[in-house]
């Protein structure tokens, strides 16, 4: 399994960024994808999933209505677009899937969120 996020980079309060994560190493459509992240002195937490078929998701609360999970399996791609971006946003973020027994993650990708 191999997943490898990139996007993220420095954004003004208010701001959007798209992250991507293009996976590989398995059958992407077979399974559900995750976007977590972590804030510097902070925990890592979940943001959003994506599942698959269907297409439905689920999202944190503190990204409801916000953030936006959606995929491209012929691309074996999963994203998150995050608009009305705050400080708090800023974090590392991960793309994750549960393959086999184990949680597999990218390296993660940096989102800044500063004026």
């Amino acid at each position: 399994v191999q997943l490898v996020e990139s996007g993220g980079g420095l954004v003004q309060p208010g701001g959007s960024l798209r992250l991507s994560c293009a996976a590989s190493g398995f059958i992407f459509s077979n399974y559900a994808m995750s976007w977590y992240r972590q804030a510097p002195g902070k925990e890592r937490e979940w943001v959003a999933t994506i599942y698959w078929p269907g297409g439905s998701a689920d999202y944190a609360d503190s990204t409801k209505g916000r953030f936006t999970i959606s995929r491209d399996n012929a691309k074996n791609t999963v994203y998150l677009q995050m608009n009305s971006l705050k400080f708090e946003d800023t974090a590392v973020y991960y793309c994750s899937a549960v393959v086999g027994i184990g949680r597999s993650w990218g390296q993660g990708t940096q989102v800044f969120v500063s004026s």
